[in-house]
């Protein structure tokens, strides 16, 4: 399984980003070969759908998944078309939100909020 997971620093041992289009990284885990891939999110810049864009960075990257503390409207229409789950992090690291997705331990996100729409979003 691949998992995409928004993050500011490409280190496995850093933390989820709390934004999802506007993060500099995605980190492309994936749980077959233990491998880690981190991918710019050109989005990040974009004047306006952001969300849209860095979702379909991660459908290019064919991702099974995404663990994210939160997403907009647009931008999660994009990964479940593409039949990508959605899944919350939780406020631990990030190898501990892959071990807690490995044991059925994060729940899927259907907390989906209307977007930033034009503002550079919370970090």
């Amino acid at each position: 399984m691949k998992i995409g997971i928004p993050v500011s620093e490409k280190t496995i041992e850093g933390y989820v980003n709390n934004t999802f289009g506007r993060t500099n990284y995605f980190l492309i885990y994936d749980t077959q070969s233990q491998s880690s891939n981190f991918v710019n999110n050109t989005a990040a810049s974009s004047q306006g759908g952001a969300g849209i864009k860095a979702a379909q960075i991660l459908v290019d990257e064919n991702i099974d998944c995404l663990l994210t503390p939160r997403c907009g409207k647009n931008a999660a229409e994009v990964l479940e078309n593409a039949d990508i789950k959605l899944y919350k992090s939780n406020s631990s690291t990030i190898k501990e939100n892959i071990d807690a997705l490995k044991e059925d331990k994060l729940y899927e996100l259907n907390e989906i909020h209307a977007g930033f729409h034009g503002s550079r979003g919370i970090r």
